[in-house]
């Protein structure tokens, strides 16, 4: 029987939590360490890879992931033997993506050939700005220039190289991010990721707001008329957004990310990452520990995560909304129907669609070009009861 998961399919995510300085807007699980063990997160890797097989045997996996942190600070001999290792333990489909991310460093991309010897198909490279005054306010380490020549490297080793850029940063024009962001579409890109500023709690940014020093925040009218800017510009250039925050040309969408937003199933390895995996006709959310050593040390207990979520039926179709209407697909409300033994709301829909916010078509759920703009009321409304 046809399980709800494979209407998004199977991935596999490796988090690592090590960085070399820690920026002021990430509020993602990452560390700065003066040492670290390659070998004992090899190992680590190893046997959490064999844990989730016993879960989940037998499953075609689709992607791979390396995130972090910064996985490009990885020795590259640990992450082909996981990359073996994955491949040894389930059957993977023919053209089985494999992306890490990676700093734009000349450090980093001297290592770039050895991670495609090592079985990686796809870089994503998180150069974040092109100037050097932005850079060095978003505490990048690296320059323009080495963003440039690290990004000409990888595309001479991979056929598929992705990059981040961020907007809406402090004191940033609208003429002066229409300029930035043709010079990347310049660039022979086949995939970007557009993401606004956001200021999150617990990161320096956050604390610096907080007591009114983060200055030149774009206003919100600003903000959405470079967000509009973004999605023309892309759009005339052939780099249509497939996410919200993210742009390919056709075929080279980032089919993990799919995974994630087609709400499928995926394992979650190493400090602080998350999961969705069904099991017996459940599914489960799976966290694990954020604290290096406290995941490290629980390997060998398989202790790594904290207690699992079961998720409901109506749980589930409300993230798989979540998830799926942040795509230019769509959902199926069907597919939603199913999992919460109920349809959407017809009022909240014929809304929604009279207003121009939704379109509905060939059994599909898509949110319009300006319902992208305020995807959140959007959610709330078909949400509510």
């Amino acid at each position: 029987m046809t399980e709800d998961w494979q209407n998004g399919g199977f991935g596999i995510y490796i988090h690592w939590p090590f960085c070399e300085a820690k920026c002021p807007y990430c509020d993602f699980n990452s560390h700065v360490a003066r040492h670290i063990d390659q070998a004992a997160w090899r190992d680590a890797y190893l046997t959490e890879l064999k844990r989730a097989a016993s879960e989940v045997p037998g499953r075609i996996v689709n992607a791979v992931f390396f995130g972090g942190g910064t996985p490009s600070l990885m020795d590259p001999d640990t992450v082909a033997e996981v990359i073996a290792e994955i491949r040894r333990l389930w059957p993977t489909s023919n053209d089985l993506e494999i992306t890490l991310e990676a700093n734009p460093s000349s450090v980093e991309a001297g290592r770039f050939a050895q991670y495609r010897d090592g079985g990686v198909t796809r870089i994503s490279m998180g150069i974040q700005a092109l100037n050097d005054a932005d850079l060095k306010r978003l505490g990048r380490i690296h320059t323009a220039k080495e963003a440039l020549a690290a990004f000409d490297t990888a595309r001479g080793i991979f056929e598929r190289v992705s990059f981040d850029l961020i907007y809406a940063r402090q004191d940033q024009t609208l003429a002066a991010w229409e300029t930035e962001l043709n010079q990347a579409l310049s660039m022979a890109i086949d995939h970007m990721s557009l993401y606004q500023l956001t200021v999150e709690d617990g990161t320096a940014f956050g604390d610096r707001y907080a007591a009114g020093k983060l200055r030149g925040l774009p206003a919100d009218n600003l903000s959405a008329d470079m967000y509009d800017l973004t999605q023309e510009i892309c759009e005339d250039a052939g780099m249509t957004s497939y996410e919200v925050s993210n742009h390919a040309r056709d075929g080279a969408q980032s089919r993990h990310n799919l995974i994630y937003w087609r709400y499928g199933d995926y394992v979650g390895i190493g400090p602080g990452a998350h999961g969705r995996l069904t099991i017996g006709g459940s599914k489960f959310a799976t966290t694990c520990y954020s604290n290096p050593k406290r995941w490290l040390d629980g390997v060998s207990l398989a202790q790594t995560e904290q207690p699992r979520e079961t998720l409901s039926q109506g749980d589930q179709a409300t993230e798989m909304l979540l998830m799926g209407l942040r795509l230019k697909e769509g959902i199926d409300p069907e597919r939603y129907a199913k999992l919460a033994g109920k349809a959407l709301n017809p009022d909240a829909l014929l809304k929604l669609t009279d207003l121009g916010m939704l379109d509905q078509s060939d059994s599909r759920l898509i949110v319009s070009k300006q319902g992208f703009n305020v995807l959140n009321s959007i959610l709330s409304e078909l949400l509510q009861d």
